[in-house]
């Protein structure tokens, strides 16, 4: 098994960015979801039902800062992106803590898995991918260790999937079918939340192995 994605999502239900190698530490891929959407009564916006969110894309520019579409977060325009996108009270604010994660800092999926499907694996928006993996087998990771790269992680549970992923990352044109698939076939879960327990840098080819169960 090998690396074969690395994401990162600087603003939370926006499209991310494909990486080549990053760190990962006690709070996943350092600028992940570091910028979210709220309204005016500070309720967390996403793309469950503000899809058009999905049409713009994060990146972490050169300077550390993130970006929406190449410019600057704060710059006037993107404010303006966002409330077209959701809502006329919507506005970007930055996130630190770990509670800016829906489950865990690390989403992991596999190559087996998302063929299985026959969807574009966009959709259930990893940091990583893992190729080289046969069918269904992530399914019998929960609670096991991999090593890859210089990093170890805990897979904890399989990722309980949500109306989000009927969306296309292109598009915005919902599919329903996708989450009735998943829910009829996978009993609604795919991908893995996991936990860093030996941070390390990760680059895509890196080997992946998995570890013998603990006693």
């Amino acid at each position: 098994m090998f690396i074969a994605e690395i994401w990162r999502y600087p603003v939370k239900s926006m499209g991310g960015e494909r990486l080549e190698s990053s760190e990962l530490t006690d709070a996943g891929i350092p600028g992940d979801r570091v910028v979210h959407v709220e309204n005016a009564r500070g309720r967390v916006l996403t793309s469950r039902s503000r899809p058009r969110l999905l049409l713009h894309r994060g990146t972490i520019g050169t300077s550390g800062e993130p970006l929406v579409d190449g410019r600057p977060w704060r710059d006037a325009k993107v404010a303006h992106d966002v409330q077209v996108a959701a809502g006329e009270d919507a506005t970007l604010v930055e996130s630190i803590g770990l509670e800016r994660f829906d489950v865990l800092p690390l989403l992991i999926t596999t190559d087996g898995a998302v063929a299985s499907l026959g969807y574009d694996g966009r959709r259930f928006r990893p940091n990583l991918v893992i190729g080289g993996v046969e069918g269904l087998e992530e399914r019998d990771w929960e609670g096991r260790r991999l090593a890859l790269g210089a990093a170890i992680i805990r897979a904890v549970d399989l990722r309980q999937r949500c109306i989000m992923t009927t969306f296309d990352p292109d598009t915005g044109v919902q599919d329903v079918s996708v989450l009735r698939t998943i829910q009829r076939t996978l009993d609604g879960t795919l991908g893995l939340n996991c936990r860093i327990e030996t941070a390390g840098r990760v680059r895509v080819g890196d080997p992946v192995h998995l570890l013998p169960a603990a006693p």
